[in-house]
């Protein structure tokens, strides 16, 4: 599934897209070990966002400086609240997928989805059906 973020919405473009990239990278860095594999699926969710390819690295590579200088996710969901319900379930799934792909999901990992759900208004259901999916899923 590919979204176009981009098209007619009220925020600029470039500061939401590395916002969001904040919020995926602080995910992957919540357990201390931000691999590859890590970065990959972010650039993967990026990319199905609407990111152009060619740009998710220079993207990711903007985001983990600035992610790495706070500690602040509000900044982060401000923007991605207001989206679709759909597209917060597809940052959501990449979300859960940051978190297994070391097969694992820690205290702090579980604690900071729990407070994602409530900032970006999702059903607690709802994120723990995505957590299963993607926890069979891997």
């Amino acid at each position: 599934m590919n979204f176009n973020l981009f098209k007619n919405q009220n925020f600029k473009e470039t500061s939401f897209i590395i916002h969001l990239a904040c919020l995926l990278i602080h995910a992957a860095r919540i357990d201390e070990n931000f691999s590859e594999k890590e970065k990959r699926i972010i650039k993967d969710t990026l990319v199905k966002l609407g990111v152009d390819k060619s740009e998710a690295y220079d993207i990711l590579e903007k985001a983990e400086i600035l992610e790495r200088d706070s500690n602040q996710i509000l900044e982060y969901t401000k923007e991605v609240k207001n989206l679709d319900e759909d597209k917060k379930i597809l940052i959501i799934e990449a979300l859960w997928e940051i978190i297994y792909s070391d097969k694992n999901a820690d205290i702090y990992e579980t604690n900071l989805m729990r407070r994602l759900c409530g900032l970006l208004y999702l059903d607690n259901k709802l994120v723990g059906d995505i957590k299963e999916k993607i926890k069979n899923k891997i």
